[in-house]
């Protein structure tokens, strides 16, 4: 019998409010669309199918949420990744559907939050914080850029001491509050989506990782204990997946993510850290993030090293720059750490596409997956349902594909983040 591996041992999984356990997949059936993976993508994916009666399987390696979709900074932040490249291949006349795509998943989420009762702690209120005097430019630009779009009541420039009071410490030059941005328990929006596409009658079967996509009018995904053939095939295993290679190969590479969880903290220190109950992120290229939970835990997080290697102990890697952040923080016990695997795409622009005619694939969301998968499993299932004009946004574009396969790929990622690395200390 295939082990099932189960969550990492972090906070969300802790915390987690649906312990359902779907069955793996046991000998041979047939559905509309075979969707592989069960992450963000893929249970974003087969709600949309669901909601539009459409018979949907879903094949997921472990277990729903296993992989980044159940493990990141729950930070729900807008806009398309790799929007400048996407710019620059189509022109200005894409950049009002890129804008409205960048809002798009959060609509998706607060909507299905809504409908299915989904409780995953979500809240709004999000600011990016400039830690030198260039990235404060940038947020002034793009402060000016925004409110031109109608979004003035929704933004504010902070600097001086009220930033300081604001992020809990003193690190930063400046910050643009968005309050279209939010906050939520990732995990939980993961298997609350998967519930609500089984009450609709999408089948979901964990612990079944796919072998082989055998093409053909009527493709088959095989499994080690069972088959599905279906109409179409959508892949969305991201990060950690392995199949169409032909295609696929070279164009994704996992890069390490990592956070800490504190205890809880007082109501008197969680109001000194964070007042405004923001996701505060930075603009390095190695970005640093951090937010406070439900039970009023500061959740840490970056990508602490840039080796390619897993860190030895990632509260040990973490701690230092947490500490020179919130001094008034260091002695509070860390309960979790954890970390995963987040899917580099080299130019970012997100891979949305098709290995044959009715084979699909989408994932590459270079850290911006929790808005960015959603809006991908609605244009997923357009381009189920024949209409093909968003998804070809994405893959008329061009990537670079790095040559001799993932390892090579993940030593090229490794020394990207080198440069990105030196360039945030310059």
């Amino acid at each position: 019998m295939l082990k099932v591996e189960p969550h990492c041992s972090s906070y969300y999984a802790a915390s987690r409010n649906d312990h359902t356990v779907y069955p793996p997949l046991m000998g041979d059936h047939e559905t509309d669309v075979c969707v592989i993976g069960a992450g963000f993508t893929g249970t974003a994916t087969a709600l949309s199918l669901a909601e539009r009666g459409y018979k949907v399987t879903v094949l997921e390696q472990n277990a729903v949420g296993w992989g980044a979709s159940g493990r990141n900074g729950g930070q729900l932040i807008a806009g398309v990744a790799g929007e400048k490249r996407l710019l620059k291949y189509w022109g200005e006349e894409v950049a009002d559907t890129l804008f409205n795509m960048g809002y798009r998943g959060h609509e998706i989420i607060e909507e299905r939050i809504e409908k299915y009762n989904i409780d995953c702690d979500f809240k709004h209120g999000y600011i990016d914080v400039a830690l030198k005097d260039r990235q404060l430019r940038h947020l002034r630009q793009w402060h000016e850029e925004l409110c031109k779009r109608g979004m003035e009541d929704k933004l504010r420039l902070v600097e001086g001491q009220e930033l300081d009071d604001i992020t809990g410490s003193s690190a930063y030059v400046g910050g643009l509050i968005n309050m279209r941005n939010g906050h939520l328990h990732p995990l939980n929006l993961c298997l609350g989506e998967a519930r609500a596409a089984t009450e609709l009658g999408a089948i979901f079967h964990e612990g079944s990782p796919v072998s082989e996509i055998i093409h053909g009018k009527k493709p088959v995904v095989v499994t080690a204990a069972g088959r599905v053939t279906a109409d179409f095939v959508v892949l969305s295993g991201n990060a950690y997946h392995r199949l169409e290679q032909q295609k696929l190969s070279g164009l994704v590479f996992p890069a390490g993510s990592y956070i800490l969880a504190t205890e809880p903290l007082t109501e008197a220190e969680a109001r000194a850290a964070n007042p405004m109950d923001l996701a505060v992120c930075d603009q390095n290229e190695i970005v640093g993030y951090y937010r406070l939970s439900a039970d009023r835990r500061m959740l840490f997080g970056g990508r602490c090293n840039y080796s390619g290697r897993e860190p030895v102990s990632i509260e040990a890697a973490m701690l230092p720059r947490f500490k020179a952040l919130f001094p008034q923080l260091a002695n509070k016990r860390i309960d979790y750490s954890w970390g995963g695997k987040i899917a580099i795409v080299v130019n970012r622009v997100a891979l949305l596409g098709r290995t044959a005619d009715n084979v699909f694939y989408a994932g590459g969301y270079s850290g911006h997956g929790v808005n960015n998968a959603h809006l991908s499993g609605e244009i997923m299932a357009d381009a189920v349902a024949g209409t093909l004009e968003k998804m070809e946004i994405f893959s008329k574009v061009s990537h670079w594909k790095v040559p001799f396969g993932q390892w090579f790929g993940g030593q090229a990622v490794a020394a990207g983040m080198l440069y990105y690395r030196m360039k945030d200390l310059l």
